[in-house]
């Protein structure tokens, strides 16, 4: 079977909770669109979990976007030396990921070992921005947050990596000319936009983020084979 599930933001209880409810084992193969880390506290948990299993496919999120930018250099001794040297671009980076939750993932990396801290560096920069995903007739293209300035004649390799993890989707938007297509999308969490924690569905858009890590939220897991939906919290 293939799974997708997005947004675990640091909701490692969740995440295992998930993967026992949909009896995940090695046959299977799970996408998670992005947003491991942040807000909540174990996201770097829940990434080395991921590391471990070759069946599941990362893409990378906003949040990963940010912590990409920062980690590399926030493992630095800080001295005043360290200081004098940054740029303003770094501290405009780390502002934006520090008002975006990061707390609780600088708090996890600054307690890996090193070589743990190595690796999930690595992780991230190699985390892949989207898929496309085939089940027997349909086709399903998976992306973080959506198609930022969608024009139906862009390629997908002519979105901006801020395009595909940032700009927020509209429900209405037809993305394919054949009915057996759909873009599956997170970051959005539903409850902002159903009021209800529920994976939502428009035209051809699949939205996933039912807020896990949010007061009334839960994690959602959608099977592509089935198109059966799971839920924890």
């Amino acid at each position: 079977m293939i799974y997708v599930m997005s947004d675990i933001h640091g909701e490692y209880e969740k995440y295992e909770a998930m993967l026992k409810q949909i009896h995940f084992s090695d046959q299977d193969t799970l996408y998670v669109l992005g947003d491991v880390i942040d807000r909540g506290r174990d996201g770097l948990k829940t990434m080395l979990d991921m590391m471990q299993r070759p069946n599941v496919i990362a893409l990378i999120g906003n949040h990963e976007w940010m912590a990409a930018r920062c980690l590399p250099w926030l493992q630095r001794e800080i001295t005043e030396e360290f200081l004098q040297q940054l740029q303003e671009e770094q501290i405009q980076a780390l502002s934006l990921w520090l008002n975006n939750g990061a707390m609780t993932t600088i708090a996890e990396f600054q307690r890996l070992s090193d070589p743990q801290r190595t690796a999930v560096l690595d992780y991230m920069m190699d985390l892949i921005p989207y898929a496309i995903v085939l089940v027997d007739d349909r086709r399903y293209l998976l992306v973080h947050a959506g198609l930022g300035g969608f024009e139906p004649e862009k390629a997908l390799t002519d979105y901006t990596l801020e395009e595909l993890v940032w700009e927020r989707p509209a429900l209405s938007t037809r993305y394919f000319d054949d009915d057996r297509s759909w873009v599956i999308v997170g970051h959005t969490p539903t409850l902002s936009i159903s009021g209800k924690a529920e994976i939502c569905r428009g035209e051809q858009l699949i939205m996933i983020d039912c807020g896990a890590v949010y007061p009334g939220g839960r994690l959602a897991c959608l099977c592509l084979d089935t198109m059966e939906v799971f839920y924890v919290g």
